[in-house]
């Protein structure tokens, strides 16, 4: 089972304030396009840290929430608190993404889901025209040595670069970029 993990914990310095709560002009929550985007994944858990109370209610109940309590240390603060409540569960792999890419959606998570069985030993993620982004799947087996590298404001940059990747191009349904200012 591939359970979709969505990092929406920091504050958004650059941003002006935390992402999980921004909203584009006409009003559309950022954090709901991204849980929404995560729907082709069997189970949807959403880490929280700057202003998680007010981020948490924002999403359905059928959305698991974890927060990172050493949230402000960084991204990889995030992925850690994500990958190690995941590892007390069963799922063999996890779709890591993050709040910040409005372009990307349900057809891009798709195709990266279909592109790997997401069995325990798989890395995949996607590409857009030829650059690797988000987001990217973990096999369980990888969780640990992404765990051990996820330090700062990188997550698991380091962990991919130093292993067999799939790449799956995404180019033609999105550009992949993150928002990192207003």
């Amino acid at each position: 089972m591939t359970v979709g993990l969505l990092l929406a914990a920091g504050e958004g310095s650059r941003f002006g304030g935390p992402k999980a709560l921004a909203r584009d002009d006409d009003g559309t929550s950022w954090l709901l396009r991204a849980v929404q985007a995560l729907r082709p994944c069997e189970e949807i858990v959403v880490v929280l840290g700057a202003e998680a109370r007010r981020a948490s209610a924002l999403l359905p109940m059928s959305v698991s929430r974890i927060r990172a309590e050493d949230w402000a240390e960084g991204m990889g603060a995030s992925l850690r608190a994500g990958l190690e409540a995941l590892a007390r569960t069963d799922h063999d792999s996890v779709l890591v993404s993050l709040v910040d890419l409005p372009d990307v959606d349900a057809a891009v998570v798709s195709r990266v889901l279909d592109a790997v069985p997401g069995r325990r030993g798989d890395l995949a993620r996607a590409a857009y025209e030829g650059v690797p982004g988000h987001p990217v799947l973990l096999g369980r087996d990888h969780w640990a040595g992404v765990v051990a590298s996820a330090t700062g404001d990188r997550g698991a940059r380091d962990y991919l670069a130093a292993h067999d990747v799939v790449l799956v191009e995404c180019g033609d349904l999105a550009t992949g970029v993150d928002v990192d200012q207003r």
